[in-house]
């Protein structure tokens, strides 16, 4: 392709979009520790304690319209950023998606 366009190369992806990529022979890995790193920062999160399930099974959420309301931006903007992480975790999909439908009135049992 060198030959036809104009180009240089860059060698391999190590970083792209907050993902860090890791080439080595037949396997690509990758992770966002430093962008995950940075979120938990962000929403002064960094003493939370790690679980191996990141939510209980069947459990139940409810629009209550006698809940105490969060602020809608901030829910938001951890809902966004969550769903960025999913693309190297996909195992917090689920619960991400089911945290997302609350977020036109998010209440204090949804945070």
């Amino acid at each position: 392709m060198m030959k036809e366009f104009e180009m240089s190369d860059l060698r391999l992806l190590s970083y792209y979009l907050g993902i860090e990529v890791d080439q080595r022979g037949d396997c690509i890995s990758l992770r966002q520790a430093a962008y995950v790193k940075k979120v938990l920062v962000q929403f002064e999160k960094m003493d939370c304690n790690p679980i191996q399930y990141p939510m209980e099974a069947k459990l139940k959420f409810g629009k209550d319209p006698e809940g105490k309301l969060v602020d809608v931006t901030k829910y938001r903007c951890v809902i966004g950023c969550l769903r960025y992480i999913t693309h190297t975790r996909p195992d917090i999909s689920y619960d991400v998606g089911i945290m997302s439908r609350y977020m036109e009135q998010p209440i204090v049992v949804h945070r």
